[in-house]
């Protein structure tokens, strides 16, 4: 089996790396030979510390598709849009299966993509598209597939937990460990998609597909990054017994489905809490099996590589499932959960001036949007000045916490808005 590769960065190469160093392992566990013959990249004469001689170079990597020498199309660029949705749509249309690590074009574009795979009886194969090197995408649509699952949730960035775990660690602030980890490679020069939670909701909306057998819906994951996370709310987080991950969830409830992903409180003594550093987690809830985990390295040439492998084998041994776990016309649609409509706990910090009446001034407000106070602990004791004042609730409709929130940060004695981050119930 002839492949093609287009993308040639980190994860090219070590696609390259993995298909030589271990080709003779891969051709006994699938029966196919791989032999990569075509590449496309951004600089032909980059030295990329593996050898592309005699590999037939296209400046234009849709070309790659209609390589009559090809049989097999990587696609490594990344994008929802531009060469990498026209590689993918040239290379299925003349029949030819495709192996892409590109979320971005599946969490948009997977609905189409899926449909016109099935319709040329090729194959769309993403494993290295959601938590890297985990076998999720696998677990979700084989291992789990005698279930109906209820829900599915996890670290789904490995840059966020690397920040919020060094926050926690050092007491640093969001920014100075965002330089950290742009020096260390961990995060982007442009890190928005990382620390804005698109990253994360990309992966998310490919796992509420395959969990729940609805078409790949984007538009409907609800997007909060983790910028607005404090040192300080670390460490009260901390103090409540508490740490803060940015959680991609998904759940099915009898209003329909929530997608979200946001900062979440998770209990210290959960698994989820302890994955740390550029660890992801993802956590399946099924009626038969209960709940099963899954962690390992999200990211980087090694992880990903693995999982863009795994699915050249399984195409080289005629291994086929459809592309979400069921036929794209089997999927059927269902209503999408606001954010608003979702109940639960919250931590809620307010930062107030220091005079009498503020706390029965909130209670009040509470009161009336029928919002309980489970635990309120105050900071500081400084008269006319700002002191911060931290509660939790017990459950209630996030809508109307919201309410008593805006009504609070009207109130004279209300320094900068309130800092509301959800807290997990796992």
């Amino acid at each position: 089996m002839k492949v093609g590769i287009a993308g040639l960065g980190t994860v090219g190469v070590g696609v390259i790396k993995v298909l030589r160093q271990h080709r003779q392992l891969l051709s006994d566990r699938s029966g196919s030979d791989f032999e990569i013959v075509a590449v496309s990249g951004r600089d032909r004469s980059k030295d990329r510390g593996v050898s592309l001689e005699g590999l037939t170079w296209y400046d234009n990597a849709v070309d790659i598709a209609s390589d009559p020498n090809v049989d097999l199309v990587v696609e490594l660029i990344g994008g929802s849009e531009g060469v990498a949705k026209d590689l993918c749509e040239a290379a299925l249309n003349l029949g030819k299966p495709v192996v892409t690590a590109n979320k971005a074009l599946l969490a948009v574009h997977g609905q189409q993509l899926a449909k016109l795979a099935e319709g040329k009886k090729t194959t769309l194969a993403y494993e290295a598209a959601v938590a890297g090197g985990i076998p999720i995408v696998k677990a979700m649509r084989e291992g789990l597939a005698g279930n109906a699952i209820s829900r599915v949730y996890g670290i789904l960035n490995g840059t966020c937990n690397y920040i919020l775990t060094e926050m926690e660690e050092t007491g640093g602030d969001f920014s100075a460990i965002l330089s950290e980890a742009q020096a260390l490679g961990y995060a982007e020069a442009d890190p928005s998609f990382d620390v804005d939670g698109v990253d994360a909701a990309h992966k998310l909306a490919i796992l509420t597909s395959l969990a729940f057998g609805t078409p790949v819906d984007f538009d409907s994951v609800y997007i909060e990054g983790i910028r607005e996370v404090s040192a300080l709310d670390i460490s009260l987080a901390k103090e409540f017994g508490y740490r803060i991950r940015l959680l991609g969830v998904a759940r099915k409830t009898d209003k329909g489905i929530e997608q979200r992903v946001h900062p979440c409180m998770v209990r210290q003594d959960t698994p989820i809490a302890n994955v740390s550093g550029v660890f992801n987690a993802v956590v399946a809830e099924g009626d038969f099996v209960d709940t099963t985990v899954y962690e390992g390295r999200g990211a980087g040439e090694g992880p990903t590589a693995s999982a863009v492998v795994a699915d050249i084998v399984d195409i080289g041994a005629a291994r086929t499932s459809p592309t979400f776990g069921i036929p794209v016309d089997k999927m059927v649609s269902i209503p999408a959960v606001p954010v608003e409509q979702h109940v639960g706990c919250y931590y809620v910090r307010l930062n107030v001036f220091d005079r009498p009446g503020v706390i029965a001034d909130i209670s009040a407000v509470f009161r009336d949007e029928k919002v309980s106070i489970e635990s309120l602990l105050q900071r500081g004791r400084a008269p006319e000045e700002a002191v911060s004042v931290v509660l939790t609730t017990h459950e209630v409709q996030e809508a109307a916490l919201c309410r008593a929130l805006d009504q609070i940060n009207e109130f004279d004695h209300s320094v900068d808005r309130p800092r509301m981050i959800r807290i997990a119930k796992l």
